[in-house]
């Protein structure tokens, strides 16, 4: 089901992690500041939560890849 995930390159991914996930970088990355909004309950706005899937998608999708490349048998 995951198997198109192995077929990613793990430099993409930490590239978009670094650049989509991380931009804006000032005053300070855009997901950490969702992440603070989502902490404190004020995560309401539909584009606000948007943003923070659209932010944290790479994120996660790297660390799939590398829990998935992690479990894999070793040749």
């Amino acid at each position: 089901m995951l198997a198109w995930i192995d077929r990613l390159p793990i430099a993409v991914l930490v590239i978009a992690a670094l650049t989509l996930g991380l931009a804006p970088f000032v005053p300070e990355p855009h997901l950490w500041e969702k992440l603070k909004l989502l902490a404190s309950g004020d995560l309401v706005r539909a584009i606000d939560i948007f943003d923070l899937l659209l932010h944290a998608t790479p994120w996660v999708l790297l660390g799939i890849r590398l829990v998935r490349l992690g479990r894999s048998p070793q040749s």
